[in-house]
């Protein structure tokens, strides 16, 4: 006879037959059941044979086994339904990798090299989330797009071994999640971008640190990274505040050269920028808000194109207000805010397109303002037929690169990237006097096309120095921003014409959006056909172009 040992070890739940009502009172001897009725089984222990031990005491099913061990886990992963091989390119640089790492679901992410920035009790998570954070908002509020803020925050916690982290970013609030395992609790960390300041020197030293973080060559520790950020922070601007106001003076004289003005039209569009420049400085040191300091640096361009226009002077008062209109775009937030629509992240792409919004609708009502007064006077403005109606190759081409120069200085760029910036400049304007003026094409076409060259040569620049590609990008695209469509728009309106002037506006509102999505279209093209992936994966039989994932669409559901 065979039964069923008991004990201990057999800690499974009796069922509901041991609890029947025909099991006999107690006191009652239990008849012997007959030799056949009793069960047997294959697999059953014999009599006086006792049961081994289990090999490891019983644990959670989440926890990892025994045998495992991080420094010996394989680099990838690859269940049998499927999930590509993941391979990382150490040699690529840190946004690609970060940013193919990003758009893969959490469970398809290769496992991180072993962690050498922490001592043996593990790293301090909460440190590496606040200096996750403070970086993060640096590269934020200097105006970096959310993706690449999230992958720069990436890089840094993964770094210091916290793989099991999600950042996110959204246009004012940066936090990010550590998940130390799945059975433990999350630890979550916020910060609240309070202040936005464009210091593109700034800009490039984070890159740096970030950079040197997430390399194995460079050992930087917490200590080290807290320090080098702090230094960060109290560096002084590389240029003064006078250089700054007189660059825009410089920028808006420029920019009206470019549309057909001499040097009358030059002095005049420089002196009523800087006035212009100083008079926000008053209202910013009053503590008004943004929109209440583009109204006020609007109106002395306006005001100045409007007094000459009254003057028995026969110069281009169009030229003075489109050159102060040039230097008051937002050119920088409106790529910024395109650029994170078409990566997907479409709440801080609105945020920052409502924030171009309401800077452009504060320009709308300074220049108007001015312009009606003038209508009133009768002042004589009239537009132009064409934006650029006076064909000067050469004189031109200079002038768009001192506007270029000019930018960088504004952005407070660093001195070894403003050279570059201003040729850049200078072959963008080329290229759109190439295919509008010369080729007769489209004015937004063209001007597309040369957004797109500057946006290919702006990653290319950023790829090959391990740097942000905006410092190369942003003042690259100052001669091509839509100054003339915009003024001619407006003062179409203060004269009555609405749909002659929303026309116009329209117009203007179209030249911004392809510089916008040719800088993007440069960059992601660069991506594709330089073959440096951060990440590729591809099942068997398969290949991959890119190294970098892209949602798919969704074919309208």
């Amino acid at each position: 006879m065979v039964a069923e040992p008991e004990g201990p070890e057999d800690r499974k739940p009796q069922s509901d037959e041991a609890h029947s009502a025909f099991v006999p009172p107690a006191g009652v001897e239990h008849p012997e059941a007959p030799e056949e009725d009793h069960p047997s089984s294959e697999f059953a222990i014999p009599e006086g044979l006792a049961p081994e031990p289990p090999a490891e005491p019983e644990g959670s099913a989440f926890a990892p086994p025994r045998t495992y061990s991080a420094k010996t886990s394989p680099p990838a992963f690859t269940p049998a339904h499927g999930i590509p091989m993941v391979r990382l390119t150490k040699d690529a640089p840190w946004q690609d990798r970060m940013r193919a790492m990003l758009r893969m679901p959490v469970g398809e992410r290769p496992v991180p090299e072993t962690p050498h920035r922490h001592d043996e009790a593990g790293p301090a998570v909460p440190r590496v989330l606040d200096l996750t954070l403070r970086i993060g908002e640096l590269l934020l509020a200097g105006g970096e797009g959310a993706e690449d803020v999230e992958a720069a925050m990436f890089a840094i916690s993964r770094s210091y071994g916290l793989d099991r982290c999600e950042p996110t970013v959204t246009f004012t609030l940066l936090s990010i999640t550590y998940q130390p395992s799945l059975v433990d609790d999350p630890v979550t960390a916020n910060r609240t971008v309070r202040r936005r300041g464009t210091d593109y020197t700034r800009l490039a030293a984070v890159y740096r640190l970030v950079h040197d973080i997430s390399v194995e060559e460079s050992d930087v520790t917490l200590e080290e990274a807290y320090r080098r950020l702090a230094e960060i922070r109290r560096n002084r601007h590389p240029y003064p505040g006078w250089a700054l106001t007189l660059a825009g003076g410089l920028l808006a004289g420029s920019a009206s050269v470019l549309v057909g003005g001499d040097p009358v039209v030059f002095l005049a569009a420089a002196v009523s920028a800087m006035l212009g420049d100083r008079l926000a400085w008053l209202c910013a040191g009053r503590g008004l808000p943004e929109f209440y300091q583009f109204v006020a640096a609007a109106m002395p361009p306006a005001a100045m194109g409007v007094a000459l226009s009254l003057s028995p002077l026969e110069l281009r008062a169009s030229a003075v207000i489109t050159g102060g209109l040039f230097a008051l775009i937002p050119g920088r937030a409106l790529v910024a805010g395109v650029q994170d629509g078409l990566t997907g992240f479409y709440i801080t792409a609105a945020a920052r397109l409502l924030e171009v919004g309401y800077l452009v609708v504060g320009i709308v009502v300074g220049v108007l303002g001015v312009l009606y007064l003038g209508v009133a006077l009768d002042a004589g403005l009239s537009p132009e037929t064409a934006i650029h109606s006076v064909p000067r190759p050469v004189t031109q081409t200079l002038a768009a690169m001192g506007l270029s120069l000019c930018f960088a200085v504004m952005l407070q760029q660093e001195r070894r990237t403003v050279a570059l910036v201003t040729f850049s400049g200078g072959v963008a304007w080329v290229v759109y006097g190439a295919v509008a003026d010369v080729a007769g094409g489209s004015p937004v076409a063209a001007t597309a096309l040369a957004a797109g060259l500057v946006g290919l040569f702006g990653q290319m620049l950023s790829r090959f120095r391990f740097e942000s590609a905006l410092p190369y990008v942003t003042a690259a695209i100052g001669p091509l921003l839509p100054g003339s469509a915009t003024y001619f728009g407006l003062l179409e309106v203060a004269r009555g014409n609405l749909n002659t002037g929303l026309a116009s506006l329209s117009k203007a509102a179209a030249l911004a959006l392809a510089i916008a999505i040719g800088v993007n279209l440069g960059g992601e093209i660069s991506r594709l056909f330089l073959r440096a992936p951060g990440v590729t994966g591809a099942l068997p039989g398969e290949e991959t172009p890119g190294g970098r994932r892209a949602a798919k669409r969704t074919r309208g559901f």
